[in-house]
């Protein structure tokens, strides 16, 4: 009977193993297009280019933004330390990074792919050029070129330009975005555009898109529990929402438009390795209870110990009075 079961369970992993071992095969071959394919930019954004030059502050501003967003995959560039993925993250200082298009790497941080995150709805368009200049400052022989104006495929030859400006009420942000070509300035109509606040840990979209009117204006409402710096301070960032359309114009501001925050000590009123006065009485007991416990056990541990030796001795002399 148990020969006959080990029978069956032997020919249905045969059977198992011939059905299943081609479709595994086949699943991978399947990804390895998928893992080993380039990433290939749309031939449009390619040669996009900074509107401002690279210099030592703008590559100490990417370092920062480097270290918050982009180090914990790709590592510290040219230490080669960076994660074990599939499809790997790259070191930034490599050849293989580095021949890539400004628009390209451009691109590539603000779309993301597979496990890379999209940074569009996290970094302003000036951030992810400041990225850019720190990966660009492990080439020695990059040269940038800078675009000289920011042109618009529905305002051919135009510069597009973008002005903040806080409200009367300070309840408001408006938006004016214009097309300026040969000294003459005219409204751009009909243009998707956001309006974001740079938080530590991204960008939050202030107010929902708005079309700009036929003066080229849009406003956007500030929530009252807005919060700010020490000064009430709140940085901004406009962009269009259709870039192919109107271009990739940015502007990014400080508006004085947020509830002042001051920061407060975590440990002000409640830090028992601090004064007295900043102990609360709570704490004191707790630690002082813990303290007597663990010295408490400690002691008993000890005095059990002194109970054995003393045992043991007796013990020991019972034994050879009584031999």
């Amino acid at each position: 009977m148990m020969k006959r079961k080990m029978k069956i369970i032997r020919n249905r992993y045969i059977h198992f193993r011939r059905r299943s071992i081609p479709f595994l095969a086949l699943t991978l071959l399947a990804l390895v297009p998928v893992f080993s394919q380039e990433w290939l930019v749309p031939a449009d954004r390619q040669g996009r280019l900074s509107t401002f030059a690279f210099n030592d502050s703008i590559e100490k501003a990417g370092l920062q933004l480097y270290i918050l967003n982009c180090m914990s995959c790709h590592g510290t560039p040219g230490k080669g330390n960076y994660q074990q993925l599939t499809p790997p993250p790259g070191d930034p200082a490599t050849e293989k990074i580095q021949r890539n298009r400004d628009g390209e790497i451009f691109y590539k941080i603000m779309e993301g792919r597979g496990q890379m995150p999209s940074f569009k709805n996290t970094l302003s368009t000036g951030d992810t050029w400041a990225i850019v200049a720190y990966i660009r400052s492990f080439n020695s022989g990059y040269v940038q070129a800078v675009m000289p104006e920011i042109t618009s495929g529905a305002y051919p030859g135009a510069l597009i330009a973008i002005s903040l400006r806080l409200a009367a009420e300070k309840e408001s942000v408006i938006m004016k975005v214009s097309a300026i070509k040969d000294n003459s300035a005219v409204p751009v109509v009909g243009a998707g555009v956001r309006l974001f606040v740079k938080r530590t840990f991204g960008m939050l979209p202030l107010d929902e898109e708005k079309i700009t009117d036929d003066n080229g204006m849009a406003t956007f409402t500030i929530p009252p529990d807005l919060r700010g710096d020490t000064t009430g301070n709140i940085k901004v960032s406009a962009r269009f929402t259709d870039e192919e359309k109107f271009g990739t114009a940015a502007k990014d501001t400080v508006l004085q438009a947020g509830l002042q925050v001051i920061p407060v000590s975590l440990v002000k009123d409640r830090a028992m390795w601090n004064t007295l006065r900043k102990a609360p009485w709570w704490i004191l007991l707790t630690y002082g209870l813990g303290v007597i416990l663990v010295w408490g056990f400690i002691i008993l541990v000890m005095l059990k110990l002194r109970d054995i030796f003393i045992i043991g001795e007796y013990t020991e002399k019972e034994n050879k009075h009584e031999a």
